[in-house]
């Protein structure tokens, strides 16, 4: 499996090597063209070399600079994708959890058949009110955001209605121990199991879980989803990765498909899950 970060730090060095290209064009060394921008030479360096994603507007100056200025839309577009590309949760929750939630469920509502792979948390729209509102309680705290727990829980419970709404296919593989992983009190978990056994049922959801003894052909993965084979989301702690490169989503489509021939469906699946019920005592 290919890093996450792979495509998110190929587009940022495709619009390093442009701007390199930029200034090289224009006859000018990295100093000079810091001069002329009024940057210290270890600003230009670190954005030539793509480690520094520029601005907008540093982009219009330093394009400015090189005699290039027709050349600035087009660099701010890619660099704009780049930084999309990889996000940090602390930029998207920094006045809450709610937008990104509303956001998540428009990217679900245009997709027709979602996959996904979990292997933290049970998937969002499987979540119940309590489940969700337990989790999203402890990402608030641990990320030290804005409060807005129960505006997010509405936000994000929305999603399960296209469970039952439109012509939307949601194929899910959950390891084991995601069951066994006590984000609350037993109440709560006993809920939120409950709940899955009442969804598998669905004709828009297929549900299957990887045991804890299973034979495995690839090793546990970061959490994913594959929204109609055109983009990955990747879930990491500190932020979310959007893959786009077809043959990287063609990767996880691979390891997806794999996952899947370690996984139990139906009978078995349910045995899982109540076994994880008789569990909690």
């Amino acid at each position: 499996m290919p890093s996450p970060f792979s495509s998110a730090q190929a587009a940022r060095d495709a619009v390093a090597h442009r701007l390199a290209e930029i200034r090289k064009d224009a006859g000018l060394t990295g100093q000079e063209l810091a001069a002329r921008c009024g940057w210290h030479p270890a600003k230009s360096s670190r954005i030539a070399n793509g480690k520094t994603l520029p601005s907008d507007a540093d982009i219009r100056m330093w394009c400015g600079a090189c005699g290039a200025q027709d050349q600035a839309a087009d660099i701010i577009a890619a660099s704009r994708t780049a930084e999309s590309m990889y996000v940090q949760w602390k930029r998207v929750h920094r006045t809450g959890m709610r937008k990104v939630q509303e956001d998540v469920l428009a990217l679900h509502e245009r997709t027709r058949v979602c996959r996904v792979y979990a292997s933290h948390v049970v998937a969002g729209f499987f979540q119940t009110e309590a489940y969700a509102r337990a989790l999203m309680s402890s990402i608030t705290d641990f990320q030290g955001t804005p409060d807005d727990v129960d505006e997010a829980v509405a936000a994000r419970l929305a999603r399960s209605r296209l469970l039952v709404e439109g012509n939307h296919r949601f194929s899910v593989l959950i390891e084991e121990w995601v069951l066994r992983a006590r984000l609350s009190d037993a109440e709560t978990m006993a809920g939120q199991l409950g709940h899955l056994l009442a969804v598998m049922p669905l004709p828009s959801v297929s549900l299957g879980i990887i045991p804890l003894t299973a034979m495995r052909r690839l090793w546990p993965l970061e959490a994913f989803y594959v929204f109609d084979d055109s983009l990955v989301c990747v879930e990491t702690l500190s932020a979310f990765v959007n893959i786009t490169s077809p043959g990287e989503v063609a990767v996880y489509s691979k390891a997806f498909a794999q996952l899947q021939e370690t996984a139990v469906y139906g009978v078995q699946a349910r045995a899982c899950i109540t076994r994880a019920i008789d569990c909690l005592g």
